[in-house]
């Protein structure tokens, strides 16, 4: 038994259980509820149902409602229905995928947005990128996909709540005024660049998929060695049309 396994006791498991049924009222409630009626309904302890509340609270996947009418799910609860999401892409979509694909001499990707994290939905197999979904998630501000949601933010923080980067290459952006900066421009031109940022040798350009009300739906990207940035950068009208066709087959 490891030590890890010796510290759970035997009345944890029990606790975590009551403080998901906790969590699953608040989630039938929707509009709110209160913490007498969720007790009521779990026939819980009035205490126990408080102080399971204030742990979800504090964790971030309750929220008490300004009002004071109750408790409603907070915004970590997001988080795991957008990860729960697996990304599809129709037989139409895919056409348009493959016709690219056949025009360039490189990778090209197309990537669902969440709120608050990139999907893959079609990579390509032939020329597959550099990275997965996971690492591209954590370093958001190291990618083209990633930079493309940073900047439909407002305020960081909605998505990286703590500013911890990490230099991968030299070129990475782990200063802030530079990564505003670098967003800033990626508004501004309508696309995004990670060069030589992720890995030394990897390059992609991304263009926005957005929906007819003009929301970030997804982003086509193609993925290259740095040294072709030139050769990658003039397929950003192709990418661009091809993102415009792609866009009610995504919304």
């Amino acid at each position: 038994m490891s030590p890890d396994d010796r510290a759970l006791s035997g009345r944890q498991p029990k606790a975590v259980t009551s403080a998901l049924r906790v969590l699953e009222e608040v989630a039938r409630a929707g509009s709110g509820v209160t913490a007498k009626d969720i007790a009521a309904r779990l026939s819980m302890p009035s205490a126990t149902t408080y102080r399971l509340l204030n742990i979800l609270v504090g964790e971030g996947y309750v929220v008490r409602l300004p009002d004071l009418s109750g408790f409603a799910l907070g915004q970590k609860i997001g988080v795991l229905v957008d990860a729960a999401v697996v990304p599809t892409v129709c037989a139409a979509a895919r056409e348009v995928l493959a016709e690219l694909r056949l025009s360039v001499r490189f990778g090209v990707h197309l990537f669902y947005y969440t709120n608050v994290a990139v999907r893959t939905a079609d990579a390509d197999p032939e020329y597959p990128p550099p990275e997965d979904e996971s690492f591209l998630n954590q370093h958001l501000y190291a990618c083209a996909v990633g930079k493309l949601l940073l900047a439909e933010k407002s305020e960081l923080e909605s998505v990286i709540p703590r500013w911890e980067p990490r230099a991968l290459t030299a070129r990475t952006l782990v200063a802030r005024s530079e990564l505003i900066a670098n967003l800033d421009l990626i508004r501004s031109r309508g696309f995004a660049t990670q060069l030589a940022e992720l890995r030394d040798a990897s390059a992609c350009v991304a263009v926005p998929v957005r929906s007819g009300s003009g929301t970030l739906v997804g982003s086509l990207a193609l993925s290259g060695h740095v040294d072709h940035e030139h050769l990658m950068l003039r397929h950003v009208p192709s990418l661009r049309e091809h993102a415009e066709r792609l866009a009610p087959l995504m919304a």
